[in-house]
């Protein structure tokens, strides 16, 4: 536990000017208030307040004077020197209400409800990403220079210095900021790239998710670059993924391995699995959150879109990775980074208990590669789809009990109306497809 008289210190030693105070909307996106470092006190004491009634999820009955309570474990300085956030430092907050009780619309607060739930029953749940984004070069105006101009493929090296320079400040910064970085490779489509971060208790690894991403990009801005986690930014090329790699653990160790088992899974890792696929179509818009994400969740380009499980092939919704024993665990392939960690985060972990609650069997591994199947063995099968846009995963989602139970009233309803306002705004948009494909009929 960091204490109070340890921040002070390194707030003076590294002559740290201002701290931001970090949370997240409904959305996913961060937001940020700045205050001196002169008034750590006040920070530390939660007495640091905003308006919350502007705020995407904050606004139901007219929310207004909130509460940021800095949480003293996500505490660090910025490393990097060269950009807008030298001699800065941040925490990551809970939202409560003014008179200090939690705020039930906050994502971070409920995930950590949820987890304490599944401390009930005896399980932790661990997560680690694999997270895939572009970066995408610009002029001197910001603007997107050509994305078309590279060739680089699956674990190619780049031929731009400056490229490169770029990923490894990213990948530096983000050691330096106490991150356990697996690996760093191109992936398939131009300009794309996946970091895979450890695996670590789900709260840490919402908050480094969040943390990641806000880095990247002020990186890449610097070096002029842009750097986005958009799921399909460009027609005819894969989309990004944020592929989980989840487990649970109880008082033994890891919850997911059997030894004597045929594929070495016990049952708690079946229920998780059998709960997830029965339940998936249910929390797919808080996985897959915006219009843009089910322009990835389509066939020929690697994303997957059935709803079955395998040991071996990596078309399926779920894959069981080789490793065993303490890294047992599933790979989740759906979730884009789109997403919002804390409620992703917060719908798999009541998904898993539901599962073991209620003792949910899977259906038998398919270990064919689906995306060679015709649409009349899929049929055959009986192998159910992903929902295919978001007005769909919506609907799904109102009908669901573990949405509901795993988000709460507020932020479940919340989720909804923003969402739909969202998909409201886009089906009135004529596009520049549309445009050229109808103007002569």
């Amino acid at each position: 536990m960091v204490s109070n008289i340890e921040i002070k210190k390194i707030i003076k030693s590294e002559g740290i000017k201002t701290i931001h105070l970090q949370f997240v909307d409904i959305n996913g996106c961060i937001k940020t208030l700045s205050v001196p470092s002169a008034q750590i006190d006040e920070i530390l004491n939660n007495e640091i307040m905003f308006d919350g009634s502007s705020i995407s999820g904050f606004r139901k009955n007219e929310t207004m004077d909130l509460r940021l309570a800095p949480d003293k474990e996500t505490f660090l300085q910025f490393p990097f020197e060269f950009s807008k956030l030298a001699n800065t430092a941040r925490f990551i907050c809970d939202i409560k209400n003014a008179d200090g009780t939690p705020f039930e619309g906050c994502p971070r607060s409920n995930l950590k409800r949820i987890i304490k739930n599944a401390q009930t029953y005896g399980y932790k749940m661990k997560v680690g990403p694999e997270v895939e984004f572009f970066l995408l070069k610009t002029d001197k105006n910001k603007k997107l220079i050509s994305t078309n101009s590279e060739k680089t493929g699956y674990y190619d090296v780049n031929q731009n210095s400056i490229y490169d320079n770029t990923l490894m400040e990213m990948l530096i910064s983000i050691q330096k900021m106490g991150f356990a970085i697996e690996s760093l490779h191109h992936e398939g489509a131009p300009f794309q790239h996946e970091i895979d971060l450890g695996h670590d208790d789900v709260l840490k690894t919402a908050d480094n998710l969040i943390t990641f991403k806000y880095i990247t990009k002020t990186i890449a801005e610097y070096f002029g670059f842009k750097a986005t986690f958009m799921p399909k930014p460009f027609y005819g090329k894969n989309g990004s993924g944020l592929h989980l790699n989840i487990s649970l653990s109880d008082e033994n160790g890891n919850a997911f391995f059997n030894p004597t088992d045929t594929n070495q899974l016990s049952d708690i890792a079946k229920y998780s699995i059998g709960s997830i696929l029965k339940n998936i179509k249910g929390i797919t818009a808080i996985l897959n959150p915006t219009i843009n994400s089910y322009k990835r969740l389509v066939k020929d380009y690697e994303a997957p879109i059935y709803i079955v499980w395998s040991v071996v092939t990596r078309s399926a919704l779920i894959r069981i990775p080789t490793k065993r024993e303490d890294a047992t665990r599933l790979e989740l392939r759906s979730p884009d980074s789109a997403m919002n960690p804390y409620l992703a985060f917060a719908v798999i972990l009541q998904t898993c208990i539901d599962g073991i609650r209620n003792k949910i069997d899977p259906p038998s591994p398919i270990e064919k590669n689906l995306f060679l199947l015709s649409n009349n063995e899929i049929k055959q099968r009986k192998i159910k789809s992903l929902p295919r846009n978001l007005f769909t995963s919506l609907e799904e989602m109102e009908k669901s009990y573990v949405a509901k139970a795993a988000l709460g009233d507020y932020i479940f309803e919340e989720f909804l109306r923003s969402k739909r306002k969202e998909w409201n705004e886009y089906r009135k948009q004529v596009t520049p497809w549309e445009f050229n494909k109808y103007l002569d009929i």
